[in-house]
């Protein structure tokens, strides 16, 4: 292959055959590097590229970071609500288990929408954490939305289950969510609204089912959740509307861990393992 002016390919061949005529003991690998060397740089530079950015895209996975520290922190207190019960991160991860299996005895599919509409709660963060990790797609709503901007966006958003604070659902109206093949109550999963037979018999048979997957208590080496890609979206998060109507905005894995890389920069030094923290923003913002 030319690769300069004065067709150097001819110039090799004459080296080489004079290499031979002094060398008859010339490797075969040498002769092939003597040759190719461009071009064996090339694809090595290549590989080494494609290789390093499997392995920067397989850390960037915002799901792993979840499983990670509820495994890490398993007897450490992981949620609290004010005035009210602490769960640890094996609390956690049991009602996240117990929600997993909601959603696939009810027929939810990766990729289906779930959308979660309460006030700020340790019920809210479990919630978010079990859909994310299972590999369905959270719509949070904001809890401060009357009904009539809540109903249009379960409906938008095409979810196909909903999970409600007690508070919200005072004012909600089923019939406006026709879509919707189930309600929940976050704290403990009470089913509200059921237009499915399989959601009934999930919610039914909770314990059992969960029971006879794990027959001799769950642990922390059972937790094994969806392996998420940087531009999956994990999150369908809909604006406020303050100028208009509220828009979804759709947020991949990246977004989600780039934000747990600025947080850890910025406040790692600050922080450590057991500082409380307080939350007071809407979750659902």
């Amino acid at each position: 292959h030319p690769c300069q002016s004065g067709k150097p390919h001819l110039r090799r061949k004459k080296l080489l055959n004079q290499s031979f005529a002094q060398n008859k003991t010339f490797c075969a690998f040498s002769l092939c590097q003597f040759i190719f060397k461009d071009y064996f740089c090339s694809i090595l530079k290549k590989t080494c590229n494609y290789q390093t950015s499997i392995i920067m895209e397989s850390e960037k996975s915002f799901i792993a970071l979840i499983e990670e520290s509820i495994k890490k922190n398993w007897d450490a207190d992981a949620l609290t609500d004010y005035k009210g019960a602490t769960l640890q991160y094996k609390d956690v991860a049991r009602k996240i288990e117990k929600i997993h299996i909601i959603l696939e005895e009810s027929g939810v599919k990766k990729g289906d929408k779930i959308a979660v509409c309460g006030r700020n709660s340790s019920h809210w963060g479990v919630t978010f954490l079990s859909v994310v990790t299972y590999g369905a797609v959270i719509v949070p709503i904001l809890h401060e939305f009357k009904p009539d901007q809540v109903h249009p966006i379960v409906n938008h958003s095409e979810a196909k289950l909903l999970f409600v604070g007690d508070v919200v659902w005072e004012n909600l109206d089923e019939s406006a969510m026709p879509n919707l093949e189930g309600i929940l109550l976050m704290n403990d999963f009470t089913l509200l609204v059921s237009r499915s037979e399989k959601l009934n018999h999930a919610r039914e048979n909770l314990n059992a089912l969960f029971g006879q997957k794990y027959p001799r208590n769950f642990r922390k080496e059972h937790i094994s959740y969806h392996k998420d890609s940087s531009e999956e979206m994990l999150v369908l998060n809909y604006t406020s509307g303050t100028t208009s109507f509220s828009k979804g905005v759709m947020l991949p894995s990246r977004a989600l861990w780039s934000n747990v890389e600025f947080g850890k920069e910025k406040l790692g030094k600050a922080l450590k393992a057991g500082d409380k923290i307080v939350s007071m923003l809407p979750m659902a913002h």
